[in-house]
C-alpha cells in the first residue's frame, strides 16, 4: 500500500553508498502512488554545511530517485522549543549539568548505546551556573505512559523499551543544536505525515524512544522498517567521519548512477561491502 517514506541526511558530510542505500529503500517502500520525501537535517551545529543540501539533490537525482522536498531542520526550531516547553511545563524534563566523563565515571550500567545516564541531575543540578541540557525523566514518562508497543517490517511487534537508554537528552546544551535527535525526528516525521520510517538498524534502538515521545505529546504513530547496514570488509559501517567514499565522486566521475541503484537493489555490493543484517540492539 502507498506510504509516505522520507530520506533525511545531515549536511555535515557527503553522502556515501550506505546513504544510497538507505534512500534507494525509502524510496522504493513509498510505492508507486506514495510519496518519498527529501528533509534536510542541519542542526548539527558548526558541522552543517548548507552547500551540500544541493549536492545530495544531485546524487539522488543521479540515481533515479524522484522526491517532494520539505522544510528543513533550520525553519522548526520553535516546534522543538514548544515540545520541549510543554514536557518541562508537564514535569518531565530535569536540567542536567554533567559531562560526558562525568557520565562515563558515574554510570553502573552499559546500554545499547554506551553508558546509561545515572540520574546524576535529577533531584538538581550541583552547578547552576553550568551550562544544561535537559533530560527526559524517563520513570516519571513510562509512569504517565503506561506500556507501549511499536511494529517494525521486519522485526515484527516489539514492546517499547525506552527505559535502557535512561534519561536521554531532548534539548542539548549547545544553543546552536537546541533539540536532540531522538526530539527533531519524531517531531519532524509527525510534521511531515510520515507513515513509514526507513533507516538503518544502528536507530532500531532509538526507536523506543519515539514512541514513547509519540506518547507523550500526542503525535501519530507511523510504522518503521529498519534495514541492514553496508559494511567493509573489517564489519564497520559505512560511516561519513571514517571518510567513506563520497557517491558525488562516482557521479562526478561519470559512473551510471541508475545501474548502481539497479545493483543495490539486487544486492549487488561493489567489491569489499557487504550487507550487515544484526546489530547488537536489534532481535
Amino acid at each position: 500500500m502507498p506510504h509516505v517514506t522520507r530520506f533525511a541526511p545531515s549536511p555535515n558530510g557527503p553522502l556515501h553508498l550506505g546513504h544510497a542505500y538507505s534512500a534507494i529503500i525509502a524510496h522504493d517502500l513509498a510505492g508507486a502512488d506514495g510519496t518519498f520525501l527529501l528533509r534536510i537535517e542541519d542542526i548539527d551545529g558548526e558541522r552543517s554545511r548548507p552547500e551540500l543540501a544541493a549536492e545530495f539533490r544531485a546524487d539522488l537525482a543521479w540515481l533515479g530517485l524522484q522526491w517532494q522536498e520539505v522544510p528543513r531542520q533550520s525553519g522548526r526550531l520553535a516546534s522543538y522549543r514548544a515540545a520541549a516547553e510543554r514536557l518541562r511545563a508537564d514535569g518531565l524534563l530535569y536540567p542536567c549539568t554533567c559531562t560526558r566523563a562525568q557520565i562515563a565515571a558515574a554510570a553502573g550500567t552499559i546500554g545499547p548505546e554506551g553508558p546509561v545516564y545515572p540520574g546524576t541531575c535529577r533531584t538538581g543540578v550541583t552547578d547552576p551556573s553550568a551550562p544544561a541540557a535537559w533530560r527526559l525523566d524517563m520513570a516519571a514518562a513510562l509512569r504517565r505512559t503506561g506500556p507501549l508497543t511499536w511494529h517494525d517490517g521486519l522485526a515484527g511487534m516489539q514492546q517499547a523499551r525506552p527505559d535502557l537508554l535512561g534519561d536521554v537528552v531532548l534539548v542539548r546544551k549547545d544553543a546552536a543544536t537546541p533539540a536532540s535527535y531522538h526530539l527533531a525526528a519524531t517531531l519532524d516525521d509527525a510534521a511531515d505525515g510520515v507513515t513509514l520510517v526507513t533507516r538503518g538498524l544502528d536507530l532500531f534502538v532509538a526507536t523506543h524512544v519515539h514512541r514513547l515521545l509519540q506518547a507523550l505529546l500526542g503525535l501519530p504513530v507511523p510504522q518503521w522498517h529498519h534495514h541492514g547496514l553496508l559494511a567493509e570488509t573489517d564489519g564497520r559501517k559505512l560511516a561519513k567521519r571514517r571518510g567513506s567514499p563520497a557517491l558525488s565522486d562516482r557521479r562526478l566521475a561519470g559512473e551510471d548512477g541508475r545501474a548502481l541503484g539497479a545493483d543495490l537493489r539486487a544486492g549487488r555490493f561493489p567489491t569489499g561491502l557487504s550487507l550487515v543484517q544484526s546489530v547488537g540492539c536489534y532481535p
